[in-house]
């Protein structure tokens, strides 16, 4: 007996349930010839007003959809040239070619119905429990590509008050009032990060910053915890409170999220898997296929 994969036998069964879809499109009764306003052509080829109706949306303005039809019209007649182009010069196997096109129709109405069956049947709560437990069990899998920070961070424009008395604020945290210093970030800093639980990329926090030039970051993150800089426009604080160096395993709060969207996609790997054994199994019950 021949072995089919899953998909295969997927796109077997889906095939014999709509194998008579064709007759779904063929016309009632013969409609009676309407003009058509033709826009552009190709040969014996031609665009018409109808064909292109659709890309003038609503609350789009009149000269970014005069823009927008060109630019169709135009592809649409590249495309034809190509496709005439290719049909002097190529002896196509047009049985081929519609066993291709069949195929793809096929594999459109798969995906279009697994993702309406896993939609319907998907539960995207993750618990805490089942994050730590993947985290656990996989974290040789979260090596760290890159150097990331627990840190609070401030840009302060220069002409900021107090920036003496916030200097020694951050700098003295945890000593200090965690509320204090987000209270004077909040009036004065153009942008701030005081989440000290929260691990940040150390590229993207001092990518503007003075410190973006430091060559041994490595180095710099072992000897600092508390770093400072400024140019003419602002002041730049960084208190570190933790780091991490590339190519250390992953603290879970840095990849919680990519393990939550590890898990949904797993769920709904297994739910197509169901959907292929439940669809199997019904159409060998009910002798909709043989395989010879």
């Amino acid at each position: 007996m021949l072995r089919h994969s899953s998909s295969h036998i997927l796109i077997l069964v889906l095939a014999l349930l709509f194998g008579g879809c064709d007759k779904w499109y063929a016309p009632l009764e013969e409609e009676e010839e309407v003009k058509r306003t033709p826009i552009a052509r190709v040969n014996d080829i031609y665009l018409y007003q109808d064909d292109i109706e659709g890309l003038a949306l609503s609350g789009i303005e009149s000269r970014d959809s005069v823009q927008m039809v060109e630019k169709y019209v135009d592809s649409w007649i590249r495309k034809q040239l190509t496709i005439s182009r290719a049909s002097t010069e190529i002896d196509f196997d047009e049985a081929n070619i519609e066993r291709k096109v069949l195929d793809y129709r096929y594999a459109l109405m798969v995906h279009e119905f697994e993702k309406y069956y896993v939609n319907q049947r998907l539960d995207k709560e993750i618990s805490e429990e089942e994050i730590k437990t993947y985290y656990e069990e996989k974290f040789e899998n979260f090596v760290l590509r890159q150097n990331i920070i627990r840190c609070l961070y401030a840009v302060v424009p220069a002409e900021a008050p107090q920036i003496d008395n916030f200097r020694k604020l951050i700098r003295s945290y945890p000593q200090t009032d965690l509320e204090e210093i987000q209270s004077y970030c909040y009036r004065f800093a153009k942008q701030s990060s005081l989440e000290t639980e929260m691990w940040l990329n150390f590229d993207e926090v001092i990518a503007a910053t003075p410190f973006a030039n430091v060559q041994d970051k490595v180095t710099f993150l072992k000897n600092n915890s508390y770093i400072e800089s400024s140019d003419e426009e602002n002041y730049y604080f960084i208190r570190l409170m933790d780091y991490k160096i590339s190519n250390q395993i992953s603290p879970l709060e840095y990849i919680h999220d990519d393990i939550e969207s590890i898990l949904i996609n797993k769920k709904k790997v297994e739910l197509r898997r169901e959907l292929e054994e439940d669809l199997l199994k019904k159409g060998k019950e009910n002798n909709e296929f043989e395989i010879y």
